[in-house]
């Protein structure tokens, strides 16, 4: 028997969220292994999807159809499938989606009868599938509507799963289409890849419908046929004509994504400009800002090089379009750093787009832009977090909503949330998903132990847990709604709404696309990156703070460099706070390294990664820098060819560009080749082709009189870098801002901390660290206090007397300035409430708690807010006094708003130090006071346990006690499943490790501790200083109350 040719109609992958039950590419997989024609992804109302079936498509030489399909709100209702014939169709069919999704809110849409004009479907084909439920005048009136509307064009769709009533549904639809002359064809209404994801399509079911699965009923499908089925079972399922005529249908549909084609936007050339001319005078322009002198004869060698590859390329609007940005925000005070591969680029150095001086490192424009890659450059520009929204509204203000939006971000399910589904579906309690869920953390992986199923009160064996554990897997890295990208804009010429739809985003005035940037990559399509970056807010208040203490503008650029006690700082790893360097990670390398120019700055933010570490590059890098081992160089010509790519990093590749560059030096290598070998590097685990470069790097190697065990092991390095091999580029940015944050943290202390404070949330330290370290520098803090805070926290006049500041590099000479904490750090209150508090206290300062309640009209729970932060104690006295006040106020009738109130006022005791402390943490997350475990020290040395400055002085090797209050816990991924923890007590900061072996046994105390003691071994060399821990123990009953946050990286 011939099986019949076919080509799905109807099918939908999981970006029809809680419906569809396959990844786009499963289903194309399965189509082209079926012997399908051709296959049309319709998810509803959505083309999220249709760029990852593209890729599919192309690589299984299946013909893809490109349409989506609506529910019609009508009499009688239907789904409406429309198929793009071309581009022009594709067009109209994503401006249709942008329509109905602008219209309505986040995730919905509504379309009616009336709403759907034919002209505005142009170019594109049309299938109606009735209800099957439908009495035969509702399909008739339907086959009318698509001959009135969509005459030439329209087909009804017939679907048979094997279900009682198939007959009675062609019988139905037979008889319309004898009426009406509109064709029928075969439509799947498929779901899934394969019959075997009909459980994960039932739990997809129930968490739509929020009900478990035994209390589904008929929502659910009641047999797997929603499958992409074989040939044979079609042939027997539907009559050949239905089958035959979808082939006539794919044929009227020859759309592809390859035909998108992308405009950029031409304001940013001005009248009597080409792209190119004025892309060279701004560049000329920079580089005689940049080079007042004069352009060095390489840099302008360099300038012309990457003009002329920019206008073959032509990417001038590009670079163009950055520039306006950037500009736009320098215009408005935002500072603002280009990073990633635009720092290999000297016309973004003399645009002022990006600060790395070329002079300082090593440029490899191939990185940026090649010519056999073929597609746009990629330019991350930061801004400050806290305004990077004005340039945000900047851009939509400049190319209007049509023509720009943000780029959407996937959101997967992870494991906590797809357990929660799963269990929820499957009816388990919601105790046993909480406890199983939170006992899932993040250095897990997506394999959930049997020890954390016991842990919940599961039954390993039990079929129900078995179940759920394998529905999860399943579920896990499905989309479960669309997102905005934190910043990465797409800008167009033409309607943005023809290339792709666009939706509204859940924040206010934003709108967002439906593709991701692995789409646009995918489909050569330009995006910007406007991203946030908080350690820029911190510098600019910082920054602002120094200007107004010396009365002169200071600016990023008046910052000296090579500041010796600066270095000093850094190598004694005394960052807290600061840029990049202040991870445990880092700051146990700091020591070692001991970092001393920029460029060995540059070599620190790369080292401590990923890559370097997997391809086993610190070691050797720090032996050869401490002279333990000699720098040596293989190869033929004494290592000449090595030593031009290594020559800065001692002989050991530590950059991803440094893998290029030794691809292209001892391999032969074309630098567009070479890119093509990073890129590889980058995808390998997820499935890129590195292994194809292997052969190819070591027998060039070899070929140029190298030996095979070292051109092996070069390999080998280079995968060890795939893992996340820092760019020389980002490093070189970064480390700018990592010698801009130290220099302000060592010689503006205060400063800083007032500055890093204001721009919470950012770093890896609390506002108690920060406030804790900064007093171990001799800052003076000051409490929160409605008479003197402001919202921020601001500068004091220092209690002690000090000399003038008579420079930007003068020491400090006496006391810095003290920080009074703003009002900001109150948890709980408002900024509007904040904002009436200062307005009253301008006019006239308060006299009275209920003086300030009645004139910044404060409520109750308002004033209970800032007792609780001991922010009323110019006015009430001792905290107790003052929560006793705020408890007696209540808001004053209209009429006795203004009247006087005279009491006497009742005196309470003050508080004991410890409840005031507890106070302390509960409002404000930090206290002033004397840290908690100076009050525990009596009963913690009963236990013999050591405080952190003891321990400094303790031998290498001995066996100690320590004790401190959780701070900080981190499992880098390249960490081997270590554990580092910071312990914080009254007299410093110890960094605790815990190895694999320990972490499993003792996993609850290490992840819910506050209050943790370590019973170890103290390891000292040199600088560096680590507890290795051997048992823990939870102390934090001993805190009574206490609430500390750790914050938990991995």
């Amino acid at each position: 028997m011939k099986l019949p040719d076919y080509a799905e109609l109807r099918c939908i992958s999981n970006f029809t969220f809680l419906r569809g039950a396959s990844h786009a590419e499963e289903l194309v997989e399965r189509a082209q292994a079926l012997g399908y024609r051709a296959l049309a992804l319709v998810d509803e109302c959505s083309l999220a999807g249709v760029v990852r079936a593209h890729v599919a498509a192309k690589k299984h030489g299946l013909p893809l159809l490109v349409g989506s399909q609506f529910r019609v709100q009508c009499d009688t209702p239907f789904t409406l499938i429309v198929l793009a014939c071309n581009l022009n169709g594709y067009g109209n069919l994503c401006e249709f989606i942008t329509h109905l999704r602008r219209t309505s809110p986040k995730g919905s849409y509504r379309l009616t009868l009336g709403a759907i004009r034919a002209e505005a479907l142009a170019d594109c084909v049309v299938i109606a599938v009735p209800e099957r439920d439908s009495a035969q005048d509702p399909m008739d009136t339907v086959a009318r509507w698509l001959l009135q509307h969509f005459i030439g064009r329209c087909w009804l769709g017939v679907t048979q799963l094997r279900r009682l009533d198939d007959e009675m549904l062609l019988h139905k639809l037979r008889q319309s289409s004898a009426l009406t002359a509109v064709p029928l064809v075969a439509v799947g209404d498929v779901h899934m890849h394969v019959r075997s994801r009909k459980p994960l399509q039932d739990v997809l079911t129930a968490t739509r419908i929020g009900q478990p699965l035994s209390a589904c009923g008929l929502a659910l499908q009641p047999n797997a046929e929603q499958h992409l089925r074989s040939r044979l079972i079609l042939g027997r399922c539907y009559p050949p004509e239905l089958l035959a005529e979808t082939l006539a249908v794919a044929a009227r549909c020859a759309f592809s994504l390859d035909e998108l084609r992308y405009q950029y936007p031409s304001e940013v050339v001005p009248e009597g400009q080409t792209p190119s001319s004025w892309l060279r005078q701004l560049t000329l322009e920079g580089a005689a800002w940049r080079w007042p002198q004069g352009t060095p004869p390489r840099f302008a060698k360099q300038i012309e090089h990457e003009l002329q590859l920019i206008a073959d390329m032509r990417y001038e609007h590009y670079f163009l379009t950055v520039n306006d940005i950037v500009t736009f925000a320098r215009s408005q005070g935002i500072l603002c750093q280009g990073r990633g591969s635009a720092a290999n680029s000297v016309v973004c150095y003399c645009l002022g787009i990006t600060a790395v001086d070329p002079e300082r490192t090593n440029l490899l424009f191939e990185r940026f832009i090649s010519r056999e890659r073929n597609e746009p450059p990629d330019i991350d520009v930061d801004f400050e977090h806290e305004r990077r929204e004005e340039v945000i509204q900047y851009l939509y203000q400049k190319y209007g909503r049509e023509r720009a939006a943000l780029t959407a971000t996937v959101i997967s399910y992870r494991p906590r949330s797809a357990l929660r589904d799963v269990g929820k579906a499957l009816g388990f309690a919601d105790g046993a998903l909480d406890v199983l869920s939170k006992s899932t953390r993040w250095w897990d992986g997506s394999a959930v132990e049997p020890e954390r199923l016991l842990e919940a009160g599961l039954d390993p064996d039990d079929l129900a847990v078995r179940q759920l554990l394998q529905l999860t897997t399943q579920l896990m890295g499905f989309p479960r709604h669309l997102s905005q990208h934190t910043g990465g804009f797409v800008l167009t010429q033409l309607p943005l709404s023809r290339l792709v739809p666009i939706e509204n985003a859940s924040m206010k005035d934003r709108t967002v696309i439906e593709w991701d940037k692995d789409d646009l990559d995918a489909l050569g399509l330009l995006k910007v990156d406007v991203l946030a970056l908080g350690m820029l807010t911190a510098i600019r208040k910082a920054l602002t703070l120094i200007s107004a203490k010396l009365g002169r503008t200071v600016t990023l650029q008046d910052i000296p460099e090579g500041d010796g006690p600066t270095y000093d700082m850094i190598c004694a790893a005394d960052t807290v706070g600061v840029f990049q360097i202040e991870s445990r990670a880092q700051m146990s390398m700091l020591p070692r390294l001991q970092p001393r120019c920029y460029y060995d700055l540059v070599i620190e933010v790369a080292l401590v990664r990923p890559g370097p570490i997997q391809g086993g590059a610190v070691h050797p890098y720090l032996d050869r820098r401490q002279g333990k081992v000699p720098v040596s160089y293989p190869g033929p010509r004494d290592g000449a060819d090595l030593r031009e790519a290594l020559g800065r990093t001692l002989g050991i590749p530590i950059f991803q560009e440094q893998c290029m560059q030794i691809a292209v030096l001892a391999a032969g290598f074309t630098p567009g080749e070479a890119d093509a070998l990073r890129r590889a590097m980058a995808a390998w685990k997820r499935g890129g082709n590195l292994q194809q470069y292997e052969r190819r790097l070591v027998d060039g190697m070899t070929a140029r009189g190298y030996e095979p065990e070292f051109a092996q092991s070069v390999f080998e390095q280079i995968k060890g870098f795939s893992s996340y091999g820092f760019p020389e580029s980002h490093a070189a940015s970064f480390a700018l801002l990592v010698y801009v944050s130290c220099w302000i943290k060592h010689h503006h202390p205060a400063e800083f901390l007032a500055a890093m404070l204001n721009s919470q949330p950012l770093g890896f330290y609390t506002p108690s660290q920060l406030v804790q370290d900064a007093k171990r520098h001799g800052v003076e803090v000051r409490p929160v206090d409605v008479v003197h805070s402001d919202w921020d926290c601001t500068l004091e006049n220092p209690a002690t007397v000090r000399a003038e500041l008579t420079s930007v590099r003068a020491e400090l000479v006496g006391a810095p300035p003290a920080v009074r904490l703003g009002l900001r750090l109150v948890s709980g209150l408002r900024a509007e409430s904040a904002e009436r508090l200062l307005s009253a206290r301008a006019s006239k300062p308060f006299t009275t708690t209920q003086d300030l309640a009645r004139r910044a009209n404060l409520d109750q729970p308002q004033m209970k807010l800032l007792a609780a932060a001991a922010a009323l104690s110019s006015l009430s006295g001792h905290r107790r006094q003052q929560v006793w006040d705020a408890a007696a106020l209540r808001t004053a009738p209209g009429l006795m708003k203004d009247a006087l109130v005279d009491e006497a006022p009742l005196a309470l005791p003050e508080a004991p130090e410890g409840e005031a402390i507890v106070w302390d943490y509960d409002s404000l997350g930090l206290t002033l006071r004397r840290h908690p475990l100076a009050l525990l020290r009596p009963q913690l040395t009963k236990r013999r346990l050591m405080s952190a400055e003891a321990l400094n002085q303790a031998p290498n090797g001995r066996l100690v006690r320590h004790c401190g209050i959780v701070t900080l816990r981190q499992q880098p991924g390249t960490a081997a499943g270590v554990v580092f923890v910071s312990l914080e007590d009254e007299t410093g900061v110890v960094q605790v490790i815990v190895w694999k072996h320990l972490r499993e046994r003792q996993r609850t105390v290490l992840t819910q501790s506050r209050l943790l003691a370590v019973h170890g071994v103290w390891q000292r060399e040199g600088e560096a200083k680590n507890l290795i821990a051997g048992h823990l123990e939870d102390l934090t009953p001993l805190l009574h109350g206490l609430s500390t946050v750790s914050r938990d990286f991995h």
